[in-house]
């Protein structure tokens, strides 16, 4: 069996506590999210249309994460039963109507805006914005060196 490099074995060494770090930011926004009745899920999928009405694929596209795009078809659907959105003509496409956030779905994104706030602020505070913006700058290279080998391997 191959071993890996040293890079390799610095890579490997942040999976874990990525994979750790992405569940504590899913709890962290459950927290956030629960007093409002929305999830997590849901605020991500809202929130991505308060610019501009956005069609099921167009906000799988720009949520990423994984989410399938009937995943996000199930979630738009409950956002509309729910009233915190709803489906309008789509003028570039017939059958794909565009979600768009009711008054109902503004106010209760802007409900979550301060404890939000507040939490990226502490954490944010803790770490420090040299540190995360280091951070940041590593995750957007180790993101487009992956993409790029999986595009090149695949």
């Amino acid at each position: 069996m191959k071993q890996r490099t040293p890079d390799g074995d610095a890579l490997t060494a942040l999976v874990l506590p990525v994979f750790e770090l992405n569940g504590e930011f899913l709890a962290a926004a459950q927290d956030i999210t629960e007093p409002t009745g929305l999830t997590p899920a849901w605020w991500q999928v809202l929130g991505a249309t308060l610019d501009e009405p956005l069609s099921v694929a167009d906000i799988a596209r720009r949520v990423g994460l994984g989410l399938a795009r009937q995943s996000v078809q199930r979630t738009a659907n409950l956002l509309v039963d729910k009233g915190w959105a709803v489906y309008v003509d789509n003028p570039n496409h017939k059958r794909a109507k565009l979600l768009e956030p009711t008054a109902k779905g503004r106010d209760t994104v802007a409900e979550l805006r301060d404890a939000q706030h507040a939490w990226s602020d502490a954490v944010g505070a803790a770490v420090g914005e040299s540190e995360l913006k280091a951070f940041a700058a590593t995750l957007e290279k180790i993101l487009s060196a992956s993409r790029d080998y999986r595009g090149g391997s695949a």
